[in-house]
């Protein structure tokens, strides 16, 4: 009974963080009204969350080592907990941020922690029924996000989105303090990797700032963003120096010699891309295109992630009959491939119930990734570097989602301009369609009051907005079909798993969002 306590309680805890990672979203235009903010500077408020969260993975098994499991755990959940309630309190937005951050750094051992004492809970031969467990738990966080968040927001009041996790905080802390045990793979730290600290805080800080401001501000043209970009290139390279050819690492990059953790990281990274900007997509595509209401863009994802739990529990069950981890993510993939082509065919007239179907080839894609390749990450490592394994590569999920959002921000936006050219090219007066639709919206102005000229003119406008709303939709529909070809060019990095037969039974260690 402890036991299913002690579960119940981790995922709660992990639920909490994924939650926290979309929840906020909805709820920016609130924020800067009530804060008397621009929704530039509000929007610090996602970035700070994610800055800390790249920054605190990476180094949750030195964490672990140097302050025990169950110190670490409790503390980054009271600091959770406390800094939600703070966030709540925020008088301005720069406190809000300030909070934002640290609550970030918190959030980041409720996952990577809470699948290890999941995967420990259960014997050798049932870890694949653990990842899956978990994996039901990491999408339930995103799915119900965005619908919550939007929901509390309407219905009560934005800190509201950071009070609620004040009692799940309260009570999963005082559950791991009951039932939480040490880790049993805990090693001794000899020293602290004060400089490896330093330049992996300077240098993933400064990317993923880089990542996510850079399409709002241009770019280069912003001084800072060059600044940063400089930044995060030298820490970056200094880092990976000193964690090579020091003796007491902070992040022990010298697993990534083993080329099942290597390549799987760049799977990973890829299916972070994939699961980052679908989310991100499809939100602003029904609700901006079709109209959807912010509820109902919420439900839309509620069928794929119904069927997804199902896929999660399935793909536990074909890794225990030694079904090759590296067939699941190809199947994985392909789903994924499909539910981007499926998408990109979207006109402005698709259906809820169309969309909502492709949406469920996109959850099983990613129930078909989740479980194994976190399985085929650590394949091949020894029980004591698992851990720092399963950290970079929950980390390269997290900066493949950032640079999947911005680099497709980017790409949307010049495809827009090159979409507005070729319809516009398609009004001219030798084109009887675009001149009798001109000549209806004359009409129109016309009948209720406005002299010929203003008609004309509004008419003008009026067709403008609508190439222009055009052009940003194909330009999405573009989106999807550009992260649809990212994940077929990465497919033949899967042959070395084929070939090397990395396919069977294996103990999965990590899985994370």
């Amino acid at each position: 009974m402890k036991r299913i306590i002690l579960i119940i309680t981790v995922i709660a805890a992990a639920i909490m963080e994924l939650i926290d990672t979309s929840i906020v979203n909805v709820a920016l235009n609130y924020m800067s009204g009530n804060l008397g903010a621009t929704l530039e500077d509000t929007s610090w408020v996602v970035t700070a969350y994610g800055i800390a969260n790249v920054i605190i993975i990476p180094m949750t098994s030195f964490l672990v080592n140097n302050l025990g499991r169950r110190n670490y755990y409790i503390g980054s959940i009271l600091m959770f907990t406390l800094c939600s309630f703070m966030c709540g309190n925020s008088g301005n937005i720069w406190e809000l941020v300030a909070f934002r951050f640290l609550q970030g750094i918190g959030g980041g051992a409720l996952l990577s922690v809470s699948a290890m004492v999941v995967y420990e809970s259960f014997p050798k031969e049932k870890q694949n029924v653990a990842s899956a467990l978990f994996g039901i738990g990491v999408f339930i966080g995103p799915t119900i996000g965005p619908t919550l968040g939007g929901y509390i927001t309407e219905h009560f009041s934005w800190p509201w989105i950071f009070y609620i996790n004040i009692p799940i905080g309260i009570l999963t802390a005082i559950s791991c303090y009951s039932l939480l045990q040490e880790s049993p793979t805990r090693q001794k730290v000899e020293s602290i990797d004060w400089w490896g600290i330093i330049f992996l805080i300077i240098g993933v800080g400064s990317l993923q700032t880089v990542l996510e401001r850079g399409e709002t501000d241009d770019w280069f043209e912003a001084r800072y963003i060059i600044v940063l970009t400089v930044s995060a290139v030298f820490a970056l390279i200094l880092f990976v120096y000193r964690e090579l050819t020091t003796e007491h690492p902070v992040v022990k990059l010298s697993v990534l010699k083993y080329p099942s953790l290597s390549i799987s990281a760049i799977l990973t990274f890829v299916t972070g891309i994939g699961m980052f900007t679908s989310i991100y997509l499809t939100p602003i595509l029904t609700q901006r295109f079709l109209g959807f209401s912010p509820t109902q863009a919420g439900l839309i994802l509620l069928p794929g992630s119904i069927i997804a739990v199902v896929a999660l529990i399935f793909t536990g069950k074909l890794l225990q009959k030694g079904v090759p981890s590296a067939l699941i993510v190809l199947l994985g993939f392909l789903c994924f491939i499909y539910f981007n082509w499926s998408m990109a065919q979207s006109n402005l007239q698709v259906s809820f119930a169309s969309i909502s179907i492709n949406l469920i080839f996109r959850a099983v894609g990613m129930a078909l990734l989740t479980v194994p390749l976190a399985t085929l990450a650590v394949s091949a490592l020894e029980p004591g570097d698992m851990q720092q394994g399963a950290a970079i590569n929950n980390m390269m999920r997290q900066l493949g989602g950032s640079f999947g959002i911005s680099i497709l921000n980017t790409y949307v936006t010049r495809s827009v301009a090159t979409h507005r050219v070729d319809l516009i090219s398609n009004i001219r007066y030798d084109n009887s369609l675009a001149m009798e639709r001109l000549q209806d919206y004359t009409s129109l102005f016309v009948s209720k009051g406005a002299t010929l000229y203003d008609a004309q003119q509004k008419a003008l406008a009026l067709m403008e907005k609508s190439v222009v709303k055009q052009s940003m939709f194909v330009s999405y529909l573009d989106g999807y079909l550009f992260i649809g070809s990212l994940f077929l060019l990465a497919m033949p990095l899967l042959l070395f798993f084929l070939r090397k037969g990395k396919g069977k039974k294996v103990v999965a260690v990590q899985v994370d969002h």
